[in-house]
């Protein structure tokens, strides 16, 4: 049996792939991360979409696994090899000068609304809103009568009386609440690129479970910021923020220590009492040294 060699087989390598591998090892070399996305159920135009919104910011590839393996053979990246585990399901490989969670906060900014399709697990509880609608009378009646929402019909439109929810949080949407919530436009959900794994060449290390989640991280930074203050002003500890609230404070305890010293009450207690009102015979002229009198005896 003759042996063919290297040299042989690699002529049988269309010139196409051998261009692809070549580049790809190039950008495994030069680039600062290689970040592996998710593109499953994605559109066609929307993936076009979010690729030119990346324009500067990364380069997007969907290379064939086998090319990708060969360029990470080529590039001698061993750490980032490691990213061969996570190819498989459609995947975009983004290759970035920006740091695996700034390249992944792009990526959740360029996600869009999309509509519920049937069989989906509801992310929250889907509520038709009341109010009006541009819905005409018509098939739209029974569909909405069949998802138990009541209706009034106004100006020749019909108008939801109550909210509704249609699909539970973790339940499946059933083919006539996303038909409804489609006519409405209600999109409950978002397309775009998932980050999955991330290689840092910088560090030579691999990322995993990459959650950007800008709104929760402000909410949590808001209360530490709360709790640091108040313990601030606890401890007596002076700067910019604490110094407004220790004045105030401060004040708040002079008023209380004045009304010790004085003898002040914090609280003036109104009590019911019978008057006497007297009778024009009985009224006196008040004497104003009669109160200083008693207190001197």
């Amino acid at each position: 049996m003759v042996k063919t060699s290297h040299t042989e087989k690699s002529k049988h390598i269309p010139q196409s792939k051998m261009n692809s591998v070549k580049e790809l090892t190039e950008l495994l070399k030069t680039k600062k991360t290689i970040l592996v996305a998710d593109i499953s159920n994605i559109p066609g135009s929307q993936f076009q979409q979010i690729v030119k919104k990346l324009r500067g910011k990364a380069i997007v590839k969907v290379p064939k696994k086998n090319l990708f393996l060969r360029a990470l053979d080529s590039a001698k990246k061993e750490k980032a090899k490691e990213l061969k585990n996570f190819l498989t399901k459609p995947v975009a490989l983004l290759f970035s000068d920006l740091d695996s969670y700034d390249l992944a906060a792009e990526l959740i900014k360029n996600k869009s609304p999309a509509k519920a399709k049937a069989g989906q697990k509801a992310p929250r509880d889907l509520e038709i809103p009341a109010g009006p609608t541009d819905l005409v009378p018509g098939p739209a009646i029974s569909e909405l009568g069949a998802l138990g929402i009541k209706i009034q019909i106004q100006g020749g439109k019909i108008e939801i009386k109550e909210p509704r929810v249609v699909a539970k949080e973790g339940s499946s949407i059933t083919e006539g609440a996303a038909a409804m919530l489609s006519k409405l436009g209600i999109m409950p959900f978002t397309i775009g690129f998932i980050p999955i794994s991330s290689y840092d060449d910088s560090e030579g290390k691999i990322y995993l479970d990459i959650i950007i989640d800008s709104e929760g991280a402000l909410t949590s930074l808001k209360d530490s910021y709360r709790k640091a203050l108040a313990f601030g002003v606890s401890i007596g500890q002076f700067n910019s923020q604490t110094i407004p609230l220790l004045i105030r404070k401060a004040g708040s305890h002079e008023r209380r220590l004045i009304k010790v010293i004085s003898g002040e009450p914090d609280e003036i207690i109104v009590q019911k009492e019978e008057t006497h009102i007297p009778s024009k015979k009985e009224e006196k002229p008040v004497n104003p040294t009669e109160g200083l009198a008693s207190l001197f005896g």
